[in-house]
């Protein structure tokens, strides 16, 4: 897709970071030089480059070195610890690293020099190259700088196949220990894809980068998406409410798909003026109640269309149509996630993997381009999630009689109160729907009579007074006496990963300790 897009506009903007622009040939020339210093370190054809940076262009441009010299990208979430960095980088086997020069000082550098990893070059950049006005702040390092290698002849992807690893993407890990998913670069392309046609974009749009590069929405619905489409990337090194609306009125992005809580915390702090540019609208990364896909539509001015993904389905495999309302089931509250895009077939399937019939809840199932090609080096995970090449999602839910899919929990988070089966999600959509509440998760905690008793952790909206009790009286008048929270826990904030999905195994694990 670069060379695609790069023979179609050498000079055309690839990249806007603050108030500095790359363009194609820019991106091109610094990605050649990357990799020529990763083939003069012995980086070749198969092997794992890491990527440890924030929302930078030195994330696209160590990507797209890495494939010149035919390697693997493995973006690693810049929030690691030193031993989260250490275990992905054993995991992967990754001989290189793009590190962020702060990353290093603070983290990386003792990684590496540990020895327990096979990294052996390191290139390091600051949040301050190519931002145009901004002098870099780069540190000196024993490592090499990004912005500081020499030139070099120009080097082409060619060799690189379809079925070939692009990335190995680690799951978000909302159930355990994160594993490194194999993105094809088929897959990489099919996801960029469905963007392009389902949003109806094309190469004079400009893509918001609102969501974290290294998570897969950010990935496939900014990086691939702006490459597919030979149009420019709005970064800005890290997300923050004041940082991202400066970005949006300088840039004038024409999309945006991004996390509810990204969304959210924009809605509240911009004017109608603020989105005028925007003309497609997506959220993805979690699930969404319609209060707030309201808020957002009403704040943005635009529609939004919902996105199911993973990163096991390189991004999108279910959107809601341009333009049709999104239904909402009567019985749980929650929105409809949609249809299944181009060239995908969703099943849902019983225990024994078959089909279930129209209404009937069942496990997600998945085939199409972009269904991954299974967990690196993980035979026995990739058997059990991927049989037949077939994606076995985890997650549970129905398609009514008009087509239309409702996911309703992670099939691991249901609730055994008692005997009854309790979702999750249906106790969190009725407490969403209290004026009071900002967030809402609930968990099933061990109880000795009940074998687990439904909790609910709930954050209020600034300004908002609600208390526990005022809390179940209102889940009383909305829920069976099952599905009641038994107990209530105001918080400030629920924990989340980057993608803005909320742990609940964190919640469950404080309240069994």
């Amino acid at each position: 897709m670069f060379e695609a897009a790069l023979a179609n506009g050498a000079e055309r903007p690839l990249i806007y970071y603050f108030d500095g622009v790359l363009t194609m040939r820019d991106v091109d020339e610094r990605a050649n030089a990357l990799a020529k210093v990763l083939m003069d370190n012995g980086i070749a054809f198969g092997d794992r480059v890491a990527i440890f940076t924030q929302n930078n262009p030195a994330f696209v441009i160590g990507l797209i070195a890495t494939w010149k010299v035919g390697g693997i990208g493995v973006p690693i979430n810049p929030m690691y610890t030193a031993r989260e960095l250490t275990f992905s980088l054993i995991d992967t086997g990754a001989r290189a690293l793009v590190v962020l020069d702060s990353l290093y000082d603070d983290v990386a550098r003792g990684v590496v020099e540990s020895g327990e990893t096979d990294v052996e070059v390191v290139v390091t950049t600051s949040a301050d190259d190519w931002r145009g006005s901004a002098k870099s702040t780069a540190a000196q390092h024993d490592a090499y700088q990004l912005t500081e290698l020499p030139g070099a002849a120009r080097i082409g992807t060619g060799k690189l196949k379809p079925h070939d690893p692009a990335v190995l993407m680690y799951t978000s890990g909302t159930t355990g220990v994160p594993k490194a998913t194999i993105n094809t670069h088929s897959n990489f392309t099919a996801g960029a894809e469905y963007y392009r046609r389902w949003m109806e974009l094309d190469a004079d749009d400009v893509v918001l980068g609102l969501t974290p590069l290294f998570h897969i929405t950010g990935l496939i619905g900014h990086v691939a998406l702006s490459l597919r489409l030979g149009a420019p990337l709005i970064l800005t090194h890290r997300f923050s409410v004041d940082g991202m609306l400066d970005a949006i009125r300088l840039r004038r992005p024409t999309f945006v798909i991004g996390t509810i809580s990204a969304l959210v915390a924009l809605a509240d702090a911009s004017s109608p003026a603020d989105f005028s540019s925007i003309r497609r609208l997506g959220s993805g990364g979690a699930a969404i109640s319609p209060r707030l896909a309201g808020k957002i539509e009403a704040a943005v001015g635009q529609p939004l269309t919902v996105v199911y993904g993973l990163t096991e389905t390189t991004s999108p495999a279910l959107a809601t149509p341009l333009g049709t309302p999104i239904p909402v089931d009567s019985e749980s509250g929650a929105l409809s996630i949609g249809v299944p895009v181009y060239d995908t077939v969703v099943r849902i399937v019983d225990e024994l993997g078959a089909d279930v019939g129209a209404g009937e809840i069942g496990e997600l199932a998945i085939s199409g381009p972009q269904v991954a090609a299974g967990y690196w080096q993980q035979p026995e995970a990739t058997g059990e999630s991927f049989p037949d090449a077939e994606l076995r999602t985890g997650d549970v839910g129905f398609v009514d009689a008009d087509g239309w899919t409702f996911l309703i929990d992670r099939k691991k988070d249901m609730i055994t109160s008692a005997g009854y089966k309790v979702w999750p999600r249906e106790v969190e959509e009725v407490l969403y729907r209290h004026p009071d509440v900002a967030e809402a998760a609930v968990v099933g905690v061990p109880d000795d009579v009940r074998g687990e008793s439904v909790t609910a952790f709930v954050a209020l909206e600034p300004g908002r007074r609600a208390d526990a009790d005022a809390l179940m009286a209102y889940a009383r008048e909305q829920l069976a006496a099952y599905k009641r929270p038994r107990r209530i826990v105001l918080t400030g904030a629920l924990p989340k990963t980057s993608s803005g999905k909320i742990l609940r195994r964190v919640l469950r694990d404080s309240e069994i300790r």
